[in-house]
């Protein structure tokens, strides 16, 4: 087996000019983002629309999240993203109407070609659908979509798309079942 020759990689430009200026800018201003104080939802959710995040109404954003590139996150209405939380956006990043991103949890927007010799950088973008829970830790790869309503559980790979209302546990990711069969089945076991 060869090396890889990566020097190319490393030597291309993977951004324009305009988007390594907001980076650097991003940087500089991201410590009035994790330095404010728990309850300033309002101040973060400013921070990130000056930086080109769409935002919806009552989002919650913990100080302590980590989010690369603001200008790719767009998050839908009553939405909630833990502390510790990793948005890695080289891609964009979508998440729904009263989605939570629980404590821990990463979600990457970003990978290389690791089938050509020089591992161009790869944007694939996420889509989390309204209502869907990606519990503490979990990991979403690049290019997932996960379906309305759907459970990530904790700790959890996901690395192909989930289907809405799924379910899913363990490294890799298997469905466990259908958010709706556990709703009707503590109905019939009330009865």
């Amino acid at each position: 087996m060869t090396a890889r020759d990566i020097s190319a990689n490393r030597q291309a430009s993977k951004w324009t000019r305009q988007e390594l200026v907001g980076r650097v800018l991003w940087r500089l201003a991201h410590p009035l983002f994790a330095w404010s104080p728990r309850p300033f939802w309002g101040w973060r959710r400013l921070l990130l629309r000056l930086f080109g995040a769409r935002i919806g109404r009552e989002v919650h954003v913990h100080p302590s999240v980590r989010i690369t590139i603001p200008w790719n996150i767009s998050i839908g209405d009553q939405t909630a993203v833990g502390d510790r939380a990793i948005l890695y956006a080289l891609g964009s990043i979508t998440l729904g109407e009263r989605v939570t991103i629980s404590q821990g949890a990463h979600l990457c927007a970003g990978t290389h070609d690791h089938r050509d010799p020089a591992m161009p950088l790869l944007k694939p973008p996420i889509s989390i659908e309204r209502d869907a829970w990606i519990c503490a830790e979990a990991f979403v790869g690049p290019g997932v979509r996960i379906g309305a309503h759907a459970i990530i559980g904790a700790r959890c790979v996901v690395m192909k798309d989930v289907a809405p209302g799924m379910t899913m546990v363990g490294n890799p990711a298997r469905a466990i079942g259908h958010r709706s069969e556990r709703k009707n089945s503590a109905k019939s076991a009330d009865a």
